[in-house]
């Protein structure tokens, strides 16, 4: 049996890997990538080759995507495309209503489908918050000592929600989500790969925070087997092991400037401004209390465990960054 992939959000590094990795698997017939931007070639920016891999250019928070779901007969979604920041040209209210309405539009066009048997959702760790009450470790059924209040975390919480109440109205369908640390790799670009790029770190005064981190190939390589393989549930997906930020600053070679927490934030709000580094309130707390989750679940499921640790996924970050550093 062949399968018709819809792969949201491939204008971005990992969604594009995504869809070439499905587009190469000869099970799979069609792959249609969708956002709002077209992805970058190869060969002019340095982007991913997409292979078969057809675009349609669309916004998800219109209702055209349920227009392209059913005239393609999609059977497998996977949902790449939630925004961790607010990009320059859009601000914090033009990423909650993508991250946000775009899902709840896509998860209303699933639900309407009669062709869509399977539906794969990248969430965040985020998700658990930053707190000094949480517990040493995160499984996934532990409750966050302290919801997400706002940005990135709240949104992925409440894309969880309605997810839940998807999985809910159409229980013939498999649901998974996945709850991914942050990405490290070569190819990412986030707020914190930009802030481990720069020469000196800011810190929070007092702090030692415990970090996580899962190598891009194998967050690729989870998307591609949740796609393929039915296995609902919701899934934490890291590297094995932690690294405490202090441990991070070494091993980039970079210098420490601990600051208090309110000149900190005060740092954050500045340096958001020029578009370089984003020092959120989320990555505040982060930079405080740290995060750390169990990804024994998902191994046990998938009978498969990542090939890079939480440090390995860092090196091969900071490899790939030598010589251009600002």
């Amino acid at each position: 049996m062949t399968h018709t992939v819809l792969v949201t959000g491939v204008s971005r590094h990992i969604g594009a890997r995504v869809a070439s990795v499905l587009a190469a698997d000869p099970d799979i017939s069609r792959v249609i990538g969708v956002d709002t931007v077209p992805p970058p070639s190869l060969t002019r920016d340095g982007g991913i080759s997409l292979g078969r891999t057809e675009f349609v250019r669309v916004d998800l928070r219109s209702p055209d995507i349920a227009q392209v779901i059913a005239a393609a007969d999609i059977d497998i979604v996977v949902h790449m495309s939630l925004v961790s920041a607010p990009s320059g040209s859009a601000g914090r209210a033009s990423m909650k209503e993508h991250n946000v309405i775009g899902t709840m539009q896509l998860l209303g066009a699933c639900q309407r489908s009669s062709s869509v048997r399977r539906v794969v959702v990248r969430s965040t760790t985020a998700v658990y918050g930053s707190s000094p009450m949480d517990p040493a470790v995160f499984t996934e059924d532990v409750e966050p000592h302290d919801s997400p209040s706002h940005g990135y975390a709240k949104d992925a919480a409440e894309v969880e929600g309605y997810v839940r109440g998807f999985a809910r109205r159409r229980p013939d369908l498999t649901v998974s989500t996945l709850r991914f640390a942050n990405f490290m790799g070569p190819g990412v670009d986030s707020p914190l790969t930009r802030y481990f790029s720069q020469a000196v770190m800011p810190t929070v005064f007092g702090f030692d925070p415990r970090l996580q981190f899962v190598h891009e190939d194998d967050a690729v390589e989870v998307l591609r087997r949740m796609a393929l393989e039915d296995h609902p549930g919701t899934y934490n997906v890291t590297g094995e092991g932690v690294l405490l930020l202090s441990q991070c600053v070494r091993r980039a070679g970079a210098f420490a400037l601990p600051l208090l927490a309110p000149a900190f934030r005060m740092l954050g709000e500045a340096a958001r401004g020029t578009g370089l580094v984003d020092f959120s309130p989320e990555q505040l707390r982060l930079l405080c209390h740290g995060r750390v989750v169990d990804g024994a679940k998902l191994a046990a499921e998938l009978g498969w465990k990542p090939k890079f640790t939480t440090a390995a996924a860092f090196e091969d970050f900071l490899r790939s960054r030598k010589g251009v550093r600002r």
